[in-house]
C-alpha cells in the first residue's frame, strides 16, 4: 500500500519519516529560539531569566491560539490536497489566514489592556516588572509575524511540502541567535539592551522567515490564489465553515496554551531559584519533545490525505501500525536526549546557582518516562482530528487540563508548598490520565469514516 500521495511504493514508516523530519527540524529551531534566548539571558542572572519566563507565559497565550487555528488549517489543506481540488485548497488557505489575523489583532488589543496588571501582580520586584513590559512591547511584532507565518507553514505542510517551512527557519534561527547575542550584550558597538535584546532578535528573525514563505508561496502557488470561486459558494460562507471546523481544534490548543500559561504564572510565585529551573527546563521539554510530536503530526497529515482519497479501513490500520512502531523509537530517542540535558546541567548552566542546577537534575526520572505516553497520545489525537473527531479530542484535553493539571498545580504550589520536582511530575500524571480515553476512542474506528465533504 502506498501511503504518501505522489510517492509510489512508500511504506508507512518511510512516508511518516519523510514528512516528520522537516517538521522536527523546524520545530527544534522554533523552540530552540526560546532555549537559546534563555541560555543567552541566563548569563545576566536568575532575575533576567524570570523576566523571560514571565513574558513568555503571557505572550504564549496568543502564540498558542495562532498555532491552534493554523493546525486546523493544516488539516483542511491536507484534506483538500487529498481530493486534488484547487478551489478547496485556496479556500482553506485564505480562510485560515483571515482567521489568524483577526484573532491576533483582537488578542493584542486585549493584551495591551490587561498585561500590565498581570505583570505587576506576579513580578518578584519592580525591575522584573519593568523589563517584562519592555520585552512584551517588542515581542508583539513576533506575534503579528507568526499569525501569517504559521498559516503559510500550515499550507506547505498540508501539501506534504514540510521542507519549505524547515528551510525558512534554517534562515531565521541564525539571524535570531546572532541578533539576540549582539543586542543583549551590546557587542560590536551596538547598544546593550539586556533581556529586551532577545525580543528584538526574535522580531527580526520572524520578519525574515515570513517574507521568505510568502515569496515562495507566490512563486509556486500564485495561480492557486487566482482560481475563481470558493469552497462554500462565497468567501464569507467559506470562512464560517472553516471556523466551525477549526473551533474545536482551536479550543483544544487554546486550552492547552492557556493552561500552560496559567501554570507558568503559578510557577512564577515559586522562589526565584525554583522558578528559574522551571523556566529553563520547559523549553527543553518542548524542544526534545518535538521529535515525537512531529512524528504524530506527520501521521495526522497523511491520515487526512488518505481519508481525502477514500482509503479503505484496513489500509488505514496498516498505516497506523507502521507509524506507531516509529513513534516508540522516537520516544526512546527523546528520553535519551532528556537524560543528556539533565546530566550535563552543571556544564551547560555553569553560571547559575548550584541549587538551580540540582533542581534541574531532579527532573530526570520524570523526563525518562514522559515521552512514551505523550507520544502515543499525540498519535491518537492527530489521527482522530484528521478523521473529524475533533470535539472528542477537545474534551479529553480540556477536562484533563482544567479538572486536573491546573488545579493540582495551584494546590501543590500555593497551598501545599511542595517541591518543584513534584510540581513538574504533574506533566506525566496528566498524560497518564489521557491515555485510556484516547486509545479506547481510536480503537472504535469511527474516525475512519473521515469528514463530510461539505
Amino acid at each position: 500500500m502506498t501511503y504518501s500521495i505522489g510517492a509510489p511504493n512508500t511504506s508507512a514508516a518511510r512516508a511518516v519519516f519523510d514528512l516528520a523530519w522537516p517538521l522536527t527540524f523546524k520545530a527544534l529551531m522554533l523552540h530552540g529560539i526560546v532555549v537559546v534566548d534563555a541560555y543567552l539571558v541566563s548569563s545576566l542572572g536568575e532575575p533576567a531569566v524570570a523576566v523571560l519566563g514571565l513574558s513568555a507565559s503571557i505572550a504564549g497565550l496568543l502564540l498558542g491560539l495562532i498555532v491552534a487555528f493554523s493546525n486546523a488549517t493544516q488539516i483542511r489543506i491536507a484534506q483538500a490536497f487529498g481530493t486534488g481540488d484547487p478551489v478547496f485548497m485556496k479556500s482553506a488557505l485564505l480562510a485560515g489566514l483571515t482567521i489568524n489575523v483577526v484573532v491576533v489583532v483582537a488578542g493584542l488589543a486585549i493584551l495591551g489592556l490587561s498585561a500590565g496588571a498581570i505583570i505587576d501582580t506576579l513580578a518578584h520586584d519592580a525591575w522584573i516588572a519593568a523589563e517584562a513590559r519592555r520585552y512584551l512591547s517588542v515581542f508583539a511584532l513576533v506575534v503579528l509575524a507568526e499569525a501569517i507565518g504559521q498559516c503559510l507553514t500550515s499550507f506547505f505542510n498540508g501539501c506534504g511540502d514540510t521542507r519549505m517551512p524547515a528551510l525558512s527557519y534554517l534562515m531565521a534561527v541564525p539571524i535570531n541567535i546572532a541578533a539576540s547575542l549582539i543586542l543583549i550584550h551590546g557587542l560590536f558597538g551596538a547598544p546593550e539592551f539586556g533581556v529586551l535584546g532577545a525580543a528584538m532578535g526574535s522580531a527580526l528573525a520572524s520578519t525574515v522567515q515570513v517574507g521568505f514563505l510568502a515569496r515562495r508561496l507566490l512563486r509556486r502557488h500564485g495561480d492557486l490564489l487566482r482560481r475563481a470561486g470558493w469552497r462554500n459558494g462565497s468567501f464569507a460562507a467559506t470562512v464560517r465553515r472553516h471556523l466551525v471546523f477549526a473551533l474545536p481544534i482551536a479550543a483544544t490548543f487554546g486550552s492547552a496554551t492557556i493552561a500552560m500559561s496559567v501554570c507558568g504564572l503559578i510557577y512564577a510565585t515559586l522562589p526565584v531559584i525554583q522558578f528559574a529551573a522551571m523556566t529553563i527546563i520547559m523549553p527543553w521539554v518542548q524542544v526534545a519533545g518535538t521529535v515525537g510530536m512531529s512524528w504524530a503530526q506527520a501521521t495526522g497529515i497523511i491520515v487526512a490525505q488518505l481519508l481525502g482519497r477514500a482509503t479503505p479501513a484496513e489500509d488505514l490500520d496498516g498505516f497506523l501500525t507502521g507509524a506507531w512502531r516509529g513513534a516508540l523509537v522516537a520516544a526512546t530517542f527523546v528520553s535519551i536526549t532528556y537524560a543528556g540535558v539533565c546530566l550535563s546541567t552543571p556544564w551547560i548552566y555553569s553560571e547559575l546557582h548550584v541549587d538551580t542546577q540540582a533542581t534541574l537534575i531532579s527532573f530526570l526520572p520524570i523526563l525518562l518516562l514522559l515521552p512514551f505516553p505523550k507520544g502515543s497520545n499525540a498519535i491518537c489525537g492527530n489521527t482522530l482530528r484528521a478523521g473529524g473527531d475533533t470535539v472528542y479530542v477537545m474534551h479529553i484535553f480540556v477536562w484533563s487540563q482544567w479538572l486536573f493539571r491546573v488545579p493540582a498545580t495551584a494546590v501543590a504550589v500555593l497551598w501545599l508548598d511542595l517541591s518543584v520536582t513534584w510540581v513538574f511530575s504533574l506533566l506525566l500524571a496528566e498524560e497518564l490520565i489521557k491515555f485510556g480515553p484516547f486509545h479506547l476512542r481510536l480503537r472504535k474506528g469511527r474516525w475512519k469514516q473521515g469528514v463530510a465533504p461539505d
